[in-house]
């Protein structure tokens, strides 16, 4: 393709060293994209502290390209080393990562096998107490032009009622599971499926008609194990604007996402380590990726979801991964930090909190507002007690998590 072409004879000569180049290169196809054969990276391997700055300036807002100089300051790295590689590359100004993105023209042209051979799919949703919203996703259900599917409910509901579950076209299987728990029940719902493909979505959404076809068929084109549909949501962060184009996933969101059920299969179900906490998803995706499965984000398959206030995890937990639900409660929430010390070394963990928890101090709904995220980082360095307290509980709970270790339940072979 052009832009693939066009990408790789664009290597950036202002590196001082060819392994820079390439990996900007690398980072680049990748923001833009590229999804296909290797070679991969496995290791990384140290470049020119200049050209860390120029790589910093090139593609990230200039608040981290600070952020990041005074943060290795204060961790004692050479002062005059640090001030002239941030010096020497000042006048590198933020590129835009996706100007050249890959556009896939024969997408769609492309004719699935896949789709003509038409897969069974079990559509797995866990609902809890939003049997207004439940009816609309069923509604949505009916109007798929792909008909060869059954949905699985798994029904937490306070005040249950059966009869919601009467007089819809498709195949509808559903239970009540007392316990108000999100990761049994998509597990409990996996095991049941009888579905080659499962569809993982939320009671709180809406899709188009296309939804499940757009699904298969990205999955077909990139010979890919999953396909990450987008999410649009008027709540918290901006969209982003990588949504917008096919490229390999850095996310796995259980409310709109396509896996062969052998994935399952393969890394085993849902941690209930997250159960009525946060990162559950991620922590999955993380193993798909460790595993070598492709992860791809799919434009084509996107839902609305509504994020509404009642029921649901937010009946159970918090909106924000890093928010604690009271004054004195742990942050980030436990799981977080659970996931982070499980697969990541404590330096990188430390820098994730260094980065994380001082803009967490504004509400959900701020996201969007970066001047209100700055405030929040200076707001913190007032409450600095209260936050080390907060961290400090957080930090005492993931440990008990690990020495729990992971509760995986592995899916067995049919």
């Amino acid at each position: 393709m052009e832009a693939i072409e066009g990408l790789l004879m664009d290597r950036d000569s202002g590196y001082i060293s060819q392994l820079s180049r390439d990996y900007d290169l690398s980072w680049r196809l990748i923001q833009n994209g590229y999804v296909g054969e290797g070679p991969y990276y496995t290791c990384f391997e140290a470049v020119p502290l200049v050209d860390s700055y120029r790589f910093l300036r090139k593609n990230f807002h200039w608040a981290w390209v600070w952020y990041v100089f005074v943060l290795r300051l204060l961790s004692f790295h050479h002062p005059i080393k640090e001030v002239f590689a941030f010096w020497k590359q000042r006048k590198v100004k933020q590129q835009h990562s996706v100007q050249d993105r890959i556009a896939y023209d024969d997408y769609t042209t492309f004719q699935s096998p896949l789709l003509s051979h038409t897969p069974f799919i079990s559509i797995v949703i866990p609902t809890l107490n939003r049997y207004v919203y439940l009816q609309d996703v069923f509604k949505d259900l009916e109007q798929q032009a792909y008909k060869h599917f059954e949905v699985l409910v798994v029904d937490q509901t306070e005040a249950y009622d059966a009869a919601i579950y009467e007089g819809w076209s498709f195949e509808l299987i559903h239970w009540r599971q007392e316990e108000k728990a999100l990761w049994l029940a998509r597990n409990e719902a996996i095991k049941k499926a009888r579905g080659t493909y499962i569809l993982m979505y939320d009671d709180d959404s809406r899709v188009d008609s296309n939804w499940i076809e757009s699904h298969l068929k990205a999955l077909d084109y990139f010979n890919a194990d999953i396909s990450s549909g987008v999410s649009l949501s008027q709540e918290g962060a901006a969209i982003p604007i990588n949504y917008q184009f096919f490229r390999y996933s850095d996310q796995l969101d259980t409310g709109n996402v396509l896996l062969k059920k052998e994935v399952f299969q393969k890394v085993g179900l849902f941690d209930r380590q997250f159960e009525k906490q946060r990162m559950g998803d991620g922590e999955f995706g993380l193993r798909c990726y460790l595993a070598g499965l492709i992860n791809v984000s799919n434009p084509k398959a996107k839902r609305l979801h509504l994020k509404v206030g009642t029921g649901g995890l937010r009946a159970m937990g918090s909106w924000d991964a890093f928010r604690p639900k009271h004054f004195l409660g742990p942050r980030p929430i436990p799981s977080v930090l659970y996931f982070f010390r499980r697969y990541y070394a404590k330096q990188a963990v430390m820098l994730s909190l260094l980065k994380s928890v001082p803009i967490s101090i504004m509400p959900y709904r701020f996201k969007k507002n970066k001047p209100m995220m700055v405030l929040g980082g200076l707001i913190s360095l007032l409450l600095l007690p209260l936050i080390l307290f907060q961290v400090t509980r957080s930090w005492y709970m993931a440990s008990q998590k690990l020495k729990e270790g992971p509760k995986i339940e592995r899916l067995n072979d049919e």
